[in-house]
């Protein structure tokens, strides 16, 4: 598989200086809404009896539930929200749905339920800035119950209750000592593990049965991770992802009364290994899957796989995923995606090998008119290898182009192959967009993750700026047209880059961006004070780290900062504080910086309102006409 990436990559740089050869077409500039706007439909699932499929999709212009009856195609809304969008729901029974919603972007989500006929609406949980924490949605036909966890005892620790969602009953069924910090369900909705914490260690704690005290079972340290997934069929095994005694992660089977392994069911040379499909009907294990530069499946059911190759052939050209299946297991949701579409979603009914189409996510854009996503690679100076993705402008000569820097937030997460609405819409206005999955990118390892631990500003920063330099070399990149736009971590990555090579780039956007790393730590919330000590290991201590800190806090340095730049912002973020972000424009406008600010009262961390969205990104947009592309 490596070496197929490497092929690929070469193979790009090839097509790279072939296109330069090329003349100019011009190409269709798709409107600015068109990208942004909400999406026609979304969302899918179906009910636990395969008799109606649920979506979401704009009314008043924010995301509502709808449900629609498969028989007869009739369609209820059976949301009205005009504040906020409803995005995360699920079926529970069938004939009720649970959706989460917070207060424009303050992530202090409330659990409200309500009739697939559109009937009482129940708020589950009306407790004031109180966090929940789904354990398990006990999905089946004849589910009333769920169990969650909540901090409303104690804003630092979350206790695990069960909950009826038609009455509104709460019943507490494990009160948290303190250390705590999640829960796992057998197949019988039993509360068997528990996963503790000393800021550093964590303690893996197991019961045969709720009538019994936890023992502990296994100590390890945060570097390595096990992630449980399932009890097997039986409940008496657990299939987990896990690093331990290897850098990549691997899907493996754990004796529960001691979680040592007892066998490997699939591991990849070259990548960590998360997700694992199965049947509850079949009680059998299905498929792994894992990304390289495409996310790929590796089946373990030879059903399934037949399954997935019938459909790959009714669909052709691009990529699918089984999002939802009904209780029977014979009704699938099918969603399509690929780089150069939103994707869509259809019905697919194994018995009578009938796919039907539901809708597209976003009929409106044309795949001719996006641009190729592709992977690339090149050496960090240190000698890593930094994996990410190059998007290029259609129509144009693909050198010396105008270029955005996309680092992407986290910043332990990664960059994906796929539709993203940023990257073409930049891609459509003449911009070649550069995405990498710097050190500390998930899915490369351990001995990668850990490479970032205690380099913000420093290692992690210079992947990206090694990656624009490999840009320039390789002819691609106007060394004079170089932006660096990102959000959240990626935010942060675009004000150190605009400070620590301030002549590497032609000007920086932060959307939700931090400046500050004495502020950032200070204000980690309450309920994440447990995983003060990793963070400390992982980021710094603001006090024994405090001269790194001031190194590397964009706040203290604008007077490096000679490009300008654009800070964008909700009002009502709980994770950048705005004090900080006020304070840190103030610093720049005392320096006749070009500064734009916008700022969203209603908004949090992400933009999330049409009209929010529509408006930050004409303002990106002009930003980078004035200040990127007609730079000389």
């Amino acid at each position: 598989m490596l070496r197929n990436l490497k092929k690929i990559v070469w193979l790009v740089s090839v097509l790279f200086i072939f296109a330069s050869c090329q003349e100019e077409v011009k190409v269709n500039q798709v409107p600015l809404k068109d990208f942004f706007r909400n999406p026609e439909k979304t969302y899918f699932k179906i009910s636990p009896n395969g008799e109606y499929v649920s979506y979401v999709q704009p009314y008043q212009n924010r995301l509502n539930i709808y449900i629609q009856n498969i028989k007869d195609n009739s369609v209820t809304r059976i949301t009205s929200d005009m504040e906020n969008n409803i995005s995360r729901y699920w079926w529970v029974g069938d004939d009720r749905i649970l959706y989460l919603k917070d207060n424009n972007g303050d992530e202090f989500y409330r659990l409200y339920s309500v009739n697939i006929d559109g009937t009482n609406t129940q708020d589950l949980t009306p407790f004031d800035k109180v966090r929940i924490r789904m354990i398990d949605k006990l999905q089946n036909s004849d589910s009333n119950e769920i169990i969650i966890s909540l901090n409303k005892r104690d804003e630092k620790v979350f206790d695990a209750y069960r909950l009826n969602v038609k009455t509104g009953e709460l019943k507490l069924i494990a009160q948290n000592p303190g250390n705590i910090h999640s829960w796992m369900t057998d197949h019988e909705g039993k509360l068997r593990l528990a996963f503790a914490t000393d800021g550093v260690n964590e303690v893996i704690l197991y019961r045969e049965n709720e009538d019994k005290p936890y023992r502990k079972v296994k100590s390890i340290s945060f570097k390595e991770t096990i992630i449980p997934i399932l009890f097997s069929f039986d409940n008496n095994y657990i299939y987990a992802s896990s690093n331990v005694n290897r850098d990549k992660s691997a899907i493996v089977k754990l004796d529960p009364t001691t979680f040592e392994e007892m066998e490997v069911i699939y591991e990849h040379p070259d990548v960590d290994v998360y997700e694992l499909g199965f049947s509850l009907k079949n009680k059998n294990l299905s498929w792994v899957s894992y990304t390289e530069w495409k996310t790929e499946l590796h089946f373990l059911d030879n059903t399934v796989k037949q399954t997935y190759t019938s459909l790959t052939e009714m669909l052709p050209g691009v990529e699918l995923a089984v999002v939802d299946v009904d209780e029977a297991e014979n009704k699938l949701i099918i969603k399509t995606y690929g780089d150069k579409t939103p994707g869509a979603f259809y019905l697919f009914d194994k018995e009578k090998n009938d796919l039907s189409k539901l809708s597209e996510v976003a009929p409106w854009i044309d795949p001719a008119d996006m641009a190729d996503m592709k992977p690339i690679s090149f050496t960090s100076r240190d000698g890593l290898t930094i994996h990410g993705y190059l998007t290029l402008p259609k129509g144009k000569v693909q050198k010396n182009l105008p270029v955005v820097v996309n680092p992407h937030g986290g910043p332990w997460l990664r960059n994906r192959w796929g539709y993203s609405p940023e990257t073409q819409f930049l891609a459509n206005r003449g911009y070649a967009v550069m995405q990498i999955n710097y050190r500390g990118s998930t899915g490369y390892g351990r001995e990668f993750w850990e490479a970032s631990f205690k380099q913000w500003g420093r290692s992690m920063q210079n992947d990206v700026t090694d990656g624009v330099k490999w840009l320039i070399s390789e002819g691609i990149a106007n060394p004079k047209q170089i932006g660096i736009y990102g959000f959240s971590y990626g935010g942060y990555c675009s004000l150190v880059g605009i400070t620590t090579t301030p002549d590497l780039y032609a000007c920086g956007v932060s959307y939700s961006g931090l400046s500050n790393l004495f502020t950032y730590m200070k204000d980690i919330p309450p309920y994440n004070q447990p995983f003060l000590k990793m963070y400390y290991e992982m980021v710094g201590n603001p006090e024994t780290d405090a001269e790194y800190f001031r190194e590397v806090s964009p706040v203290f340095h604008t007077d490096k900062i000679k490009v300008p730049v654009l800070i964008a912002q909700g009002a009502k973020d709980p994770r950048v504080n705005i004090n900080e972000t006020n304070q840190f424009v103030k610093e720049l406008q005392k320096r006749d910086i070009d500064v734009t600010y916008i700022v969203h009262p209603n908004e949090g961390h992400f933009f999330m309102k049409e009209e929010n969205k529509l408006a930050f990104y004409a303002a990106l947009e002009a930003f980078f006409e004035k200040n990127l592309k007609n730079k000389k």
